[in-house]
């Protein structure tokens, strides 16, 4: 296998994890209210998009070891620039540790989007 498919792999999976210790620490540090999401009482809808936008890594850890290269490489760089948007239209964040993750988050996303661009893929079989 093309190492390339498992450092992207690897990258998703250090993404979905910041954004879980986000949650968690969110959760721990009591900036979460339980049923809201922002300053809004969370309807069925709000948590479908929330659980669809946290499945996105996960997805594209499966999609970076599955799909042909070439494909690949551009559904990395739309996705990820994507999650980018996503995350700086909700800057900033109530805790400063949430702000830090979110940087973090776009630095993994950064080095992604570099890794895919700069892939020269071996023949696959």
């Amino acid at each position: 296998m093309d190492p390339t498919r498992i450092i992207l792999a690897g990258g998703w999976i250090s993404l979905m994890l910041v954004y879980l210790l986000g949650d968690v620490l969110r959760l721990f540090s009591g900036d979460a209210q339980p049923g809201r999401i922002g300053d809004r009482a969370a309807s069925s809808w709000m948590w479908l998009v929330a659980a669809l936008v946290m499945l996105v890594p996960i997805a594209m850890i499966t999609v970076s070891l599955m799909v042909p290269a070439e494909p690949l490489r551009w559904i990395t760089v739309i996705v990820s620039a994507a999650l980018v948007l996503f995350n700086l239209s909700g800057l900033p964040y109530q805790g400063l540790y949430d702000n830090v993750l979110i940087v973090v988050g776009f630095a993994f996303n950064g080095l992604v989007i570099w890794q895919a661009l700069a892939w020269h893929p071996v023949a696959e079989p």
